[in-house]
């Protein structure tokens, strides 16, 4: 993360406060080492450029969890060094410092934005371009890049959705839910959530499913697991439809809610197929005994 600030004091305060444990990894053309002090020598070749209001870049480095764990001070500096080369920024007054309170080390890095010539560095596109040196630090150093993270969650969500929607066709094929509430609680031995989204009108306007940490819309999973697409592989019962067609609701865990009119069309058109094959199965079975 990369931007221009121009808070340069209050944020180093903020970031070297005690209890979040600030240890510094790098400093460059820097005397002090409090907030006070390096903010001062920053105003001093800041004086230099007075068009120039948001005159300090702020930079947040993170290795992924796993990464920063096994990391000393002397990898973080190293990271800092070649991210500040990357950037251009090597002639810049900088300091940069470790958070390790939490369970994801990051670095914070400021850099004074004016350098000793009283120019301004460019910040176009800055958190564009600080993503972009982050990543080919990480290549540089063999480290997990933020693209790598992404596809691992990507691949990881895939795999999920592809187990979600199985335990759904079994619940669908074995247990042969007669209403939304049977196939929730179908749903829940496997186990998966199912949480359905009513909105202040109080009508129903979908499922989300929670399984394995993570929470999707039913389209999200699967163009087969949208609501109106389980109403269609759902066996209503007569009561269940009639209130569907007469009222636009329906009996939802315990609580009426209210139904769209396209998703009554759904229950009772499927309905209706059921009548027609329950009487096409009995005419070829008379006609047999016959």
């Amino acid at each position: 993360m990369g931007k221009s600030i121009s808070h340069t004091s209050a944020s180093m305060a903020y970031g070297l406060r005690e209890e979040k444990k600030p240890e510094i990894v790098h400093s460059q053309y820097l005397a002090g080492d409090t907030p006070k002090e390096i903010a001062q020598e920053f105003r001093t070749i800041q004086q230099q450029n007075h068009q120039c209001k948001k005159n300090t870049l702020s930079f947040v480095l993170s290795p992924t969890i796993k990464d920063g764990k096994e990391m000393k001070n002397k990898e973080l500096q190293e990271i800092t060094k070649r991210f500040l080369k990357q950037m251009k920024l090597r002639e810049n007054q900088a300091i940069a410092f470790v958070h390790r309170n939490r369970k994801h080390v990051h670095i914070h890095l400021y850099v004074n934005r004016i350098n000793f010539q009283g120019q301004a560095y460019k910040d176009n596109f800055i958190g564009k371009r600080s993503q972009q040196a982050a990543e080919r630090v990480a290549k540089e150093m063999g480290l997990t890049t933020v693209r790598e993270v992404q596809q691992q969650k990507l691949d990881k969500a895939k795999d999920m959705r592809m187990i979600l929607k199985r335990i759904h066709e079994k619940v669908i094929s074995e247990v042969r839910p007669k209403d939304f509430d049977q196939y929730i609680k179908a749903m829940e031995v496997y186990p998966v959530k199912v949480i359905p989204s009513i909105n202040k009108q109080n009508q129903l306007q979908g499922f989300r499913f929670e399984f394995a940490g993570q929470n999707l819309k039913g389209s999200e999973v699967h163009r087969s697991m949208s609501m109106n697409k389980i109403a269609e592989q759902i066996g209503f019962n007569r009561n269940v439809v009639e209130k569907a067609k007469t009222e636009n609701a329906m009996k939802l865990m315990g609580k009426t809610v209210s139904l769209s009119p396209n998703l009554v069309v759904k229950i009772a058109t499927k309905a209706i197929s059921k009548t027609i094959k329950r009487t096409i199965d009995k005419g070829i079975g008379i006609e047999i005994g016959m």
